[in-house]
This record gives C-alpha cells, sequence and structure tokens, in this order.
C-alpha cells in the first residue's frame, strides 16, 4: 500500500504536558518523524493538517503546581509558551499549536461524553479509590506511585508504569503511596463512568491484530498483541480532581473527565480551531466522509508510553462514538537514552531543547541531524555529546557541507559563479546524473515504512556522490588543460547540489533554505528532484557561505560537566527518605549487627544484581547473597569490611542459602556503598 496515495492527511504528534521544558528524547519520540513526514507530504503537494498542542490537564499539572506552591494556570501559561515558542525556534512546521484549555476543546470534549453517554456506552459504578486523610483528596493516578507489579519498578504510577510500558490501575501497585504526603492511601467508595473496553476487545483484536499486522511497526504491534492477550479491563473516564474538563452531568458535580479521554479530542479541537482561522472545513480531516475513498487519512506520531492510548483507548472511543475516521498507522518510536542514562526531568538528566537553542544558536539542523540518525525506531538508542561532535563534524561538515562548499567556491572562482554547460556529456557524468535521479524514489521508499533513520542515510548518499565525483574528475587539475571540461564538471556538480536542496527539505530544513539562496533558485517540490538540469546553462549563482561548522571540544566539555553537575546537584538535593516509625529499644536490641570481612565474591548466574559472599564473622564463615552486583565486581570487594546482620533468618536466593544481610548505604541515585569501619577491626567485632 502506498501511503503517499492518499487525498488528504491528518498528522498529529502526541500532546505535550505543559509542565516542564521539551528535552531531546520528546524531539525523537514523536516530533521530528511527524515534522520529517509532513515536511515530504507538503513537498509533493498533499491535503495536510499537522496539529498539535499542550497537554494542560491531568494529575501533572497539579502536582507541578503544587510543589512550586502556584496555581495551575500559572503553570500551563508559563509551560504552554516556552514549549510553543521551542517549537517554533525549531522548526516543526505544525498548523496550529493549541491548547487543551480553551472553551473550544471543553466543550467538544464534553460533546463526546455526552454522546457516549447517550447511547449507553459507560458504565456507572461504584468503587473504592484510593484517598489521602491528610490531605482529604481523592488520589488520580498519577498522584499514586508504587511498585510496578510485572516489572517491579518502584517509581511506576498509578495509571501506568512507564519502565515497561504496562497500563495499570492504581490498585495493582504494589506498596502504593500518595505523591501529596507521601503517605499510604485508604480506598473509600467514589462513583465513575467507565469505558468497558473489554466489550471493545473483538472489535479491536479484528481491527488492529487483523486488520493491522503488516502495517504497524514491530513494537507498536507488539504491545498491542501482549495488551489484547491480556485481557481488557473496563478503564474510569471521569476523575475526582479540581482541575480539568467538567464532566457534563448533574450527578458529576467536582468530578473531571479522564485526561486520556479529553486529551486525544486535543488533536480534534485544534484542527477545529485551525479550520476556524483559515476557512476550512474541519469535518473533512476528521469525519468520515460518504465515500470512503474521501476519507482523511490519520496518522498519529507518539513515543512508546502512549501506544496504549492511541492503539487502545483512543481508537475505541473513536469506535464508539461512530462518526470519526480511525488512525490508518501509530509509528510509535521507542527510549532516547542519554549518555549511558535514562532520560530524567526530575533528576535533570537531559538535554533540553530551549537551552540547546541558546547555546548552538542556528544550529536547529546540526540535531535535526542527529537525531534523526538514532531515532528510535524500533528500540532504545543513545544520544551523547562526543556522537553529535562527530556526526556534526564528520558528516555534515565534512560531507554534505564540504560538497556544496567546493562546489560554490571553485564556481566563483573559475567563472564568477556562472553554471555553463561547457563541452558534452561523457558517459561518467551520465552515469552520475542517472544515479542521482534513483534517490528521490529511495527515499520516499523509507519514508513511507517510517524508516526515517534509512531515508536521512539515503540523503547523505546522495552528497557522497557528489564528493565521489568531484574527487574523481578534480576539476582544480583540469582546470590548466581544457577548460570547457571543468564548465561540464561543475555544471554537473552544480545539479547534485541543486538536487541535495530539494532532497534536504524534510531533514535539513533551515540548511535546505540557504543552498537555495546560494543557489539563487527558489525553492523547488518533491517533483523537482532527480532531475539532471535543475539550473538552467549560464545561471548566475548567488554568493557562497560555509552551511556547517565544526563542535569544538570545548562546547562537548561544556556540555558534559552541565550534566555532571546536575548530577552531583541533583544527589545532594535529593530529599531522603523519611524517618520510619519509632520501635523500642528491645526491638533494637535483637538485631546481631557484626563486623564482617568479605573472604570469597562471584556472580550468581543467570542473574544481573546478585554476587555470592562468603563472609568471615568471627563466629563463623558463611554465605550471603547481595543484590550489589552492578556497582561492584567481585574482585575488587574481597577483604573489604562489612556491617553483617547475623541473625536474620535463612532464606534460600537462586538456589542458594543466604544466612545473613550485608548494610549499605544507598544514595538518591541507587549508587550503594559499603558502611563499615574508619580503621580495620577485628572480624566478629559487634556493632551497637
Amino acid at each position: 500500500m502506498d501511503i503517499f496515495n492518499k487525498q488528504r492527511y491528518t498528522i498529529t504528534s502526541a500532546l505535550p504536558y505543559a509542565n516542564g521544558p521539551l528535552h531531546i528524547g520528546h524531539l525523537a519520540g514523536a516530533y521530528i518523524p511527524g515534522d520529517i513526514f509532513v515536511r515530504f507530504l507538503r513537498l509533493n503537494n498533499k491535503d495536510v493538517v499537522y496539529v498539535c498542542g499542550s497537554d494542560e490537564h491531568g494529575a501533572a499539572i497539579t502536582i507541578k503546581a503544587k510543589k512550586e506552591g502556584v496555581t495551575p494556570q500559572e503553570i500551563i501559561d508559563k509551560y504552554n509558551k516556552q514549549i510553543k515558542d521551542s517549537f517554533e525556534e525549531f522548526g516543526i512546521a505544525f498548523n496550529i499549536y493549541h491548547r487543551t484549555s480553551e472553551p473550544i476543546h471543553h466543550q467538544l470534549s464534553q460533546e463526546f461524553f455526552l454522546n457516549l453517554h447517550e447511547k449507553g456506552e459507560f458504565i456507572e459504578r461504584f468503587s473504592e479509590q484510593y484517598f489521602d486523610e491528610e490531605y482529604q483528596q481523592f488520589l488520580a493516578d498519577r498522584y499514586i506511585v508504587g511498585t510496578c507489579p510485572h516489572c517491579h519498578n518502584e517509581g511506576a504510577y498509578g495509571d501506568q508504569c512507564e519502565k515497561c510500558g504496562t497500563s495499570l490501575n492504581p490498585t495493582d501497585l504494589i506498596n502504593p503511596k500518595s505523591t501529596l504526603s507521601g503517605k499510604e492511601p485508604i480506598l473509600k467508595e467514589t462513583k465513575h463512568w467507565y469505558l468497558p473496553l473489554d466489550k471493545y476487545q473483538p472489535w479491536l483484536e479484528k481491527w488492529l491484530i487483523e486488520g493491522k499486522k503488516d502495517i504497524l511497526k514491530s513494537n507498536v504491534f507488539g504491545q498491542c498483541q501482549s495488551w489484547l492477550k491480556t485481557g481488557l479491563q473496563p478503564r474510569s473516564m471521569t476523575r475526582d480532581l479540581d482541575w480539568g474538563v467538567d464532566v457534563p452531568l448533574a450527578e458529576a458535580e467536582g468530578k473531571k473527565l479522564y485526561v486520556w479521554l479529553d486529551a486525544p479530542i486535543g488533536y480534534i479541537s485544534a484542527t477545529k480551531q485551525w479550520a476556524i482561522d483559515e476557512g476550512k472545513d474541519w469535518e473533512l480531516y476528521w469525519k468520515k466522509q460518504a465515500n470512503e475513498a474521501d476519507d482523511s487519512t490519520l496518522i498519529h506520531f507518539i513515543g512508546k508510553d502512549n501506544i496504549v492510548f492511541h492503539c487502545i483507548t483512543f481508537p475505541a472511543i473513536l469506535h464508539a462514538h461512530g462518526e470519526y475516521i480511525l488512525p490508518e498507522n501509530v509509528p510509535a518510536n521507542e527510549f532516547l537514552n542519554l549518555e549511558g542514562d535514562k532520560l530524567s526531568t526530575s533528576r535533570n538528566h537531559a538535554v533540553w531543547l530551549h537551552e540547546y537553542l541558546e547555546e548552538f544558536p542556528n544550529k536547529q539542523d546540526e540535531l535535526r541531524y542527529m537525531l534523526t540518525s538514532i531515532l528510535p525506531e524500533t528500540s532504545d538508542s543513545e544520544f551523547t555529546w562526543k556522537d553529535f561532535q562527530a556526526r556534526v563534524n564528520n558528516e555534515l561538515v565534512a560531507i554534505l557541507g564540504n560538497f556544496v562548499n567546493r562546489v560554490m567556491v571553485l564556481s566563483h572562482k573559475y567563472f564568477e559563479g556562472k553554471v555553463f554547460l561547457g563541452s558534452a556529456l561523457t558517459t561518467q557524468d551520465q552515469a552520475v546524473l542517472d544515479e542521482l535521479s534513483k534517490f528521490p524514489d529511495l527515499i520516499k521508499q523509507s519514508l513511507s515504512q517510517y524508516r526515517f533513520r534509512e531515508a536521512l542515510a539515503n540523503f547523505m548518499n546522495a552528497a557522497r556522490l557528489g564528493n565521489k565525483y568531484l574527487a574523481d574528475e578534480e576539476p582544480w587539475k583540469t582546470i590548466k588543460t581544457d577548460e570547457e571540461r571543468v564548465k561540464t564538471v561543475l555544471y554537473v556538480a552544480s545539479q547534485i547540489v541543486a538536487n541535495l536542496a530539494v532532497l534536504g527539505q524534510p531533514f535539513l530544513p533551515f540548511s535546505s533554505t540557504r543552498v537555495f539562496e546560494m543557489l539563487n533558485l527558489p525553492a523547488q517540490d518533491w517533483t523537482a528532484a532527480g532531475e539532471a538540469h535543475l539550473i538552467p546553462n549560464g545561471h548566475q549563482l548567488g554568493e557562497s557561505q560555509l552551511l556547517f561548522d565544526k563542535i569544538t571540544d570545548e562546547q562537548v566539555e561544556f556540555q558534559l560537566q552541565k550534566l555532571a553537575q546536575a548530577k552531583a546537584s541533583n544527589t545532594l538535593a535529593a530529599p531522603k527518605a523519611a524517618a520510619k516509625a519509632n520501635i523500642s529499644f528491645d526491638d533494637f536490641a535483637k538485631l546481631d549487627i557484626r563486623v564482617g570481612k568479605i573472604l570469597t565474591a562471584e556472580k550468581v548466574a543467570k542473574t544481573k544484581k546478585l554476587l555470592k559472599l562468603t563472609i568471615d564473622t568471627g563466629i563463623d564463615k558463611r554465605t550471603v547473597v547481595s543484590g550489589i552486583a552492578e556497582h561492584f565486581t567481585p574482585e575488587e570487594i574481597i577483604g573489604k569490611q562489612v556491617s553483617i546482620l547475623v541473625n536474620l533468618e535463612p532464606r534460600e536466593i537462586k538456589g542458594i542459602q543466604s544466612q545473613g544481610m550485608i548494610l549499605m548505604a544507598e544514595e538518591a541515585d541507587g549508587r550503594l556503598d559499603f558502611v563499615n569501619p574508619i580503621s580495620e577491626v577485628s572480624a566478629g567485632s559487634t556493632i551497637r
């Protein structure tokens, strides 16, 4: 199926929460792929609307407001502006960047709810929901954290574990805690309206598993298959909150719509606002038409943590409504890591877009190129500043920039910036132009399968073709004996430059604009790509300029120092765990803690975290299994003194009888260290 052979396109990128700035993980997940795809559609003169906007409801906003001691409105106003400005400066080409706090969005979301309510699609159910007694408040999903029952991540939210991507209910969490008070919440009865996802499961299985198997990316299809195999459950579409879209029922006073009901409707309300502003008909882009062939093609660009909502929840809502089109595809990307660690907003371990734009002025395309070349399309990938430097210097500067610069400089040096077809094209010239003509289809084919890295590589291969052609022809030598031949060589080379300007527009829009300016040509659409004679004989080129500058060691070191300082600052400032409940002295006296010495250490087979230790406790030599293998190698801890609880009930771990527990200090970032005496004491010494 040719995805580019459709009449009309509705393209969305995930609505960012207006509770913090954008970082490179966001760009790599949902925005750069969407922007490349949309730019390609526009170059092919397609009817396309590209919508996005700030998600300004949900618990994340109110949590941020409480932490900063301001109102939710102040939070969303601040970050909406910052995010919108960053997108504009970076060059993400939305038709509209909207807000879910706008009245048009509230109205449309309520219309959706009422449509489903009047059809009897919701289940009204009383249930027990977590309640914070100290704050006298029901806790929405994101107000509760605990241990994921699937991957045992201790920081899972009440609606989803962001580590393994599993969709959760708050009561699924192990050891739940309120994010408001830090205490264990109680369960209290409340009424909510549930969407019966189990009712739609047969339809979803047919639509997704049968209809999308050969269309969805493998990572997306795999997640969908897993959720459906587990079995869908009804999900509440309302919340007990004081911020969001009001549930439009008299009996639901004080309740708000679930953010994952109203947020994706934000795509529709944004389109509706754009249509009002531009004098368009928004329904053409979202509603089913009389003839199915006239329907718009809906594609969602998102990160992996939003797959369930865009492939399960939102399609079920659209299906239940009945008037709206369903997504053709949901090309979700996996996660981007940074310098060997997960990107983390809370730990400030990130490359923030607004800071990058300040520290690397006019280098939007450099970051676009880097991120496109490492997009986590089917598995996680990693950004490092050294790799950024290498890709900019060795590829953008040395390959693309160098070729364009040499063609421009030689043309001005030899022929005052004019392009002439001198002697007839040789077989080699024609072979190069024939090879050049293949790249548009190669790039199109890659983009049709959402292989953006591959598409970018094909574009760069066109630049490599130009460099090789110049190196083979050596016009700087030929000029001494055959000026007409040099005219032809530079004519062919200029055609390659012009094609690079056309082909590069989806990937490097700022650089392509500068190349068109240097060539003294208007921007061309995709129909010009691959043409051998884009620049006419006798054409006057514009002034030459360097496309890219090298990234210096000093710039890289500055960024690495920023990350190191953020890590150190986060560790120092991190709040320590609250003291546990008081115990009696008699309880403490029951603990027999001794100084021990590690005699041997080895990894436990088929585990990542466990070491098998032999410890001299002074009273015996015993085996202890300890989860410290990710922090210490066996070799470096042999001979170390440790504090060991020797009267802990033995337990079997991975088939090994563990007879005690060594005591460790844990930093806020998870690092462990030994608790031991300053100077060596004899094994078996009692710790009091």
